[in-house]
């Protein structure tokens, strides 16, 4: 997948991109790139959140569409979006239209069990429900609780409240990997192709080891994860992300290539547009030519 919600101030800065120009050629470079070492390989729209159909028409008109497959959308109506479940169907034909009949996968679906565990379960089956004979792929965000000495990624904790907190119990599992009444329904919904979301984090190897013993647990095939820009600078990157693709070669994954490295920005942060388009489209090269073909049921994507 190319980039993550570029459409959230949470992820990419539109205060320096108020028109995406810079967005859109930063796609266009590396969908294009992608189609030239990888052909065949699906090119996803990173998924966008807000459900907007007019910012995936402006895109098109700048020339994306025509280097993605797919597109990614977000949705979670129990915790942050102003919107009812039961809209699912209608915003995401609404998406659809306007993406002129692309794929649409539902990259990121999910409801927090902060208010109740009974409630997330009850999300996880009517969300599935309402996608999983719609789209093309669906994906539950997420698959662990976050621990709550870490800080959710996000630009407005000051004025979320308590919807910041939401962020930290969105897994199937709580932090420490006991799992909650949704892993139970979420082992059904597996066998109509239902995936999970979970990003692995840098150096986290008893996180990473958690992650693939509850995916095993709950028979997942369908893994969405990520590679950060920003990680794949560090020293020692390729050794460590060499290893997480070893640990998840047995799913059909997807990557999310997403987040600017503070010195390539505009301004040093991960929301940034870099100062050279094409930098990302390297960044994405080397992602894609080193674990494209790394096994037989690796399928890495541009959001």
């Amino acid at each position: 997948m190319l980039w993550n919600e570029p459409n959230n101030l949470s992820h990419w800065n539109r205060d320096l991109d108020p028109s995406w120009e810079r967005f859109a050629e930063m796609v266009c470079l590396a969908g294009q790139r992608l189609a030239h070492i990888s052909p065949g390989l699906t090119r996803v729209l990173g998924g966008i959140s807000p459900l907007d159909p007019g910012f995936i028409r402006h895109l098109f008109s700048m020339g994306v569409g025509d280097v993605i497959d797919a597109v990614g959308i977000h949705g979670f109506p129990l915790d942050w979006n102003h919107w009812h479940i039961e809209e699912w169907p209608a915003r995401a034909q609404a998406i659809q239209a306007a993406a002129d009949g692309r794929l649409l996968w539902a990259t990121e679906v999910g409801a927090s069990s902060f208010v109740s565990p009974g409630l997330q379960a009850w999300a996880l089956d009517q969300t599935a429900a309402l996608l999983v004979p719609r789209l093309e792929r669906v994906y539950w965000y997420a698959l662990m609780d976050l621990p709550e000495a870490w800080e959710a990624t996000t630009r407005h904790r000051e004025s979320e409240g308590s919807a910041y907190y939401r962020h930290f119990r969105m897994g199937l599992y709580d932090a420490a990997g006991r799992p909650k009444l949704a892993a139970r329904r979420l082992r059904e919904w597996v066998q109509a192709g239902v995936g999970v979301c979970e990003w692995v984090y840098w150096r986290e190897e008893a996180r990473l080891a958690q992650m693939v013993r509850c995916l095993r647990e709950l028979g997942v095939r369908r893994v969405r994860t990520g590679i950060g820009w920003a990680d794949w600078e560090r020293e020692g990157a390729t050794e460590w992300f060499d290893h997480v693709m070893d640990e998840l070669a047995e799913f059909d994954l997807t990557l999310t290539l997403c987040f600017t490295p503070a010195h390539l920005g505009v301004q040093p942060h991960h929301t940034s547009p870099p100062v050279d388009s094409s930098l990302f489209a390297d960044f994405c090269e080397a992602v894609v030519g080193r674990y494209a073909r790394r096994g037989a049921t690796t399928t890495p994507i541009a959001t």
